[in-house]
């Protein structure tokens, strides 16, 4: 065979190969290509998705922080109710203070009027009898002198002439004036209690109208706050959030006890024998689970409304104010680290840095703080450790 037969031959077997291989490789890249395209499209459908996933969270985190800022404002528009409540009710509680003091000044008054009145009758009887005696042997006119008796001041009057006739008479008739003067002063002053009584009365019944319309209206701003925290988590979360200002607010006023150097002796003493703050059933809720992993760091004594919340030992008022989740606060500093702590009261009413004795009352049970019913918060603290206040009160 010539070479030159051979050459077509050889050309073939040198360009099959390589046609083979661009025919392959077109096809790679074809199917790369088609890969591409593919991953292309997921690629897209995959950042619609994320879009649309980005947009729904989004969306979400716009509808919690809405609902966020309406629970924020729902919350500050409880605060508002409950100082108005407490401002209603601690005034109320003054003017029912005023009508206790007015009705015994009154019942005080009535018993001096009616020993005045015995003692007028009594003098005026004696001194009746030394003149009859007098006019006898004087032959002076009797029955006129007598016809004067019915009227004291007349009496007295006539009486005046008469002083002459001993010292001992006219001793008699300078008490019987001075008894006869104190009933006209008596008589005066039962007159303007009453007055005052009957005013008392008025601004006391419209005084419990304006705090029933606030009650009305923090139950319809509690019904709403309760809607948007209405999961358990959120629940989890306000009580936590809670628990941390209460515990920032005893920490306030434990560090500001400590820098006042105070002088009391503490509560070391006194376990078992504290008085009990309020009266009511106790429910010892102390360390037991009250939402998730939050627990009770104290008592509730489920008391009457407006009933009187006590000192459970004498010491010095640190806070008092309102605080989320606790309402009205009152925290009391007993001295060497020892707290204790008063919550949803219904009104305060003393400031901090009173000084309170032993039982002395301090507030009013409430239901502040978004309490569905009256009770009183209570802690003991120890150097910021909540304790047991089961082990302390005398119940």
């Amino acid at each position: 065979m010539s070479l030159n037969a051979l050459k077509p031959s050889l050309l073939f077997a040198e360009t099959a190969p390589s046609s083979r291989r661009r025919l392959r490789l077109l096809l790679q890249v074809a199917s790369l290509l088609v890969a591409l395209f593919s991953l292309s499209a997921v690629a897209q459908e995959q950042q619609a998705k994320l879009a649309e996933l980005q947009a729904e969270l989004k969306a979400r985190q716009a509808t919690l922080a809405a609902n966020k800022a309406d629970a924020d404002e729902l919350r500050d528009a409880l605060k508002k109710s409950e100082l108005e409540i407490a401002a209603t009710a601690k005034a109320l509680n003054n003017t029912t203070t005023q009508l206790a003091d007015n009705r015994r000044q009154q019942a005080n008054l009535e018993a001096e009027q009616g020993e005045l009145r015995k003692a007028i009758l009594q003098q005026q009887s004696m001194l009746a009898s030394q003149l009859r005696s007098a006019f006898m042997a004087g032959n002076y006119d009797y029955a006129k002198m007598l016809f004067y008796q019915d009227e004291a001041s007349s009496f007295e009057r006539v009486l005046t002439y008469y002083q002459y006739l001993s010292k001992a008479r006219a001793k008699e008739i300078d008490g019987f004036r001075e008894n006869v003067a104190r009933l006209i002063k008596v008589n005066q002053q039962l007159e303007e209690k009453a007055s005052t009584l009957a005013k008392l009365l008025d601004e006391q019944k419209a005084q419990q109208n304006v705090l029933v319309a606030r009650q009305d209206d923090r139950a319809q701003t509690l019904a709403k706050l309760n809607k948007k925290i209405a999961s358990d988590a959120a629940k989890v979360d306000e009580l936590r959030q809670n628990e941390e200002a209460l515990v920032r607010a005893i920490e306030d006023a434990r560090r500001r006890a400590e820098s006042a150097k105070s002088e009391l002796a503490g509560l070391s003493g006194f376990k078992g024998k504290l008085l009990k703050p309020a009266s009511g059933r106790v429910r010892n809720l102390f360390g037991s689970r009250r939402q998730g992993q939050v627990r009770w760091k104290g008592i509730i004594i489920e008391g009457a409304e407006g009933s009187s919340v006590r000192a459970v030992s004498h010491g010095r008022v640190l806070y008092s104010d309102w605080l989320r989740g606790f309402g009205l606060v009152t925290v009391i500093d007993h001295g060497k680290g020892y707290m204790s702590v008063y919550g949803h009261n219904q009104a305060l009413l003393k400031q901090a840095g009173d000084r309170v004795a032993d039982g002395e009352t301090i507030a009013l049970v409430g239901q502040s703080g978004g309490q569905n019913y009256p009770n009183l918060y209570f802690e003991i603290r120890h150097k910021g450790k909540a304790l047991s206040p089961a082990g302390w009160l005398d119940l």
